[in-house]
């Protein structure tokens, strides 16, 4: 492995952002992880610690612009630079839109869409005056296709995909931009489907699924590549999910 980096998780309360740092930890690096529920993130410092790993935790709400600023701000000061961050969090309360379920799909916008584009402008300062950084999206299957009930949620992962893309594209070399689009993985995103609907659609469409550590894992093999070589995108899911 690489020398120790300094990895910024969003979302890291459960799920692929929990899995993710918990890796991530254990491989030997450093981890920041953020979210807004505060208790899970002390219970995943406190078991990443258990196992001889480094953590800092601080409560992190996406949608706001100064708090994600302060979040990489302060570990860049404590530990002298950032190497990585894994813009994460996310929300899919699946819906038609004739439901009009629309302050469900502000909010899939203001987290999967803003909640990146903060991410970006929080990190980018600091890779561009270091010469070097990486960029991790977790974009989602729903990047790449569209499904009834998934349109608003879709979108905001075919806006996540397009802006990594036009990233990567505009950096410099020597930062790198990866996008990981999930397919089916156990995680808590169904839980927040509040119409009747799609939520019986989900419990058929979610019966084979992965664990979140493949994506970690996948996370990982990207970021522990040689600084010349870039993995520009991964799609990972289950065998059965054609």
């Amino acid at each position: 492995m690489e020398s120790t980096k300094v990895i910024l998780v969003t979302g890291a309360s459960s799920g692929i952002g929990q899995a993710t740092a918990s890796r991530l930890a254990r491989e030997g690096h450093h981890v920041v992880i953020g979210a807004r529920r505060e208790d899970r993130l002390a219970a995943l410092a406190s078991a990443i610690r258990a196992e001889g790993g480094s953590v800092d935790c601080r409560r992190l709400d996406v949608t706001d612009r100064a708090g994600v600023a302060a979040f990489a701000d302060a570990a860049a000061r404590e530990h002298g630079r950032i190497d990585v961050i894994v813009n994460n969090a996310g929300v899919m309360p699946l819906s038609r839109l004739d439901s009009l379920l629309v302050d469900e799909w502000d909010r899939m916008i203001d987290v999967n869409v803003r909640g990146l584009l903060h991410g970006i402008a929080a990190a980018l300062p600091h890779f561009q005056r270091q010469g070097g950084g990486h960029f991790v999206t977790v974009a989602s299957i729903g990047a790449h296709e569209v499904v009834p009930t998934g349109a608003v949620y879709c979108a905001t992962k075919y806006a996540a995909w397009a802006i990594t893309e036009g990233l990567r594209q505009e950096v410099d070399p020597s930062i790198r931009v990866t996008t990981v689009s999930p397919g089916v993985v156990e995680s808590e995103l169904a839980g927040t489907i509040t119409e009747p609907g799609a939520k019986e659609a989900m419990r058929t469409y979610r019966a084979d699924s992965i664990p979140p550590d493949a994506i970690a894992e996948a996370i990982s093999y990207a970021i522990g590549q040689p600084a010349g070589v870039d993995v520009n995108e991964m799609v990972i899911r289950p065998a059965r999910q054609r």
